[in-house]
């Protein structure tokens, strides 16, 4: 199976997260176009507009987008396969409220994806089963702190869905590689 960075068209290369490597390149352009964006997405610019359009994205300033919106999109991205657009911002809700609102936050997106990131590289990495994905999401978020009363059992039951749901749209998008194979 090809396995690409979550939400991206990019191969996975082992690194758990690639959102380090963007911080510079939108501080340097005060943010990142929409082509930008789809390039590395890998989405249709019609998409993300919907996304913004309904909401589920905060709005672009002066066209470009930044940290928090290009990991919102990462996120959405990578659930897209499997899960209703509804739900995946129903998750997000859970999580951090309002998209275009920072203080109910209780993490922020680009931590949630590098998160998101590092569970299903230490899953894909050693062939987890279905039952141990709750362990891996409790490793990975074990440093995460919040002064919000049970934040951390709901970034973790967030996290544990996100990883099933992302987990299961590679498997889908497989099964669909193959499929369409075999009808040649």
């Amino acid at each position: 199976m090809h396995h690409k960075v979550p939400g991206t068209s990019i191969p996975y290369d082992g690194n758990h997260s690639l959102f380090e490597k963007y911080r510079p390149l939108i501080e340097a352009a005060d943010g990142l176009t929409l082509s930008q964006v789809c390039s590395v997405t890998g989405l249709e610019p019609s998409t993300i507009q919907n996304w913004v359009k309904r909401r589920f994205v905060s709005r672009p300033v002066n066209k470009k987008y930044r940290e928090r919106q290009l990991a919102r999109i990462l996120l959405i991205s990578s659930l897209r396969h499997c899960m209703k657009l509804e739900q995946i911002g129903e998750l997000m809700t859970i999580v951090n409220g309002d998209a275009d609102d920072t203080s109910d936050d209780i993490i922020s997106e680009e931590q949630m994806y590098d998160y998101l990131c590092a569970v299903t590289a230490c899953a894909a990495g050693s062939q987890a089963a279905f039952s141990q994905i709750p362990s891996i999401v409790s490793e990975v978020t074990a440093g995460y702190r919040s002064n919000q009363p049970g934040a951390a059992q709901r970034l973790e039951s967030v996290l544990t869905v996100m990883t099933y749901a992302y987990i299961s749209g590679v498997y889908k998008q497989e099964a669909d590689r193959l499929y369409n194979s075999l009808r040649r």
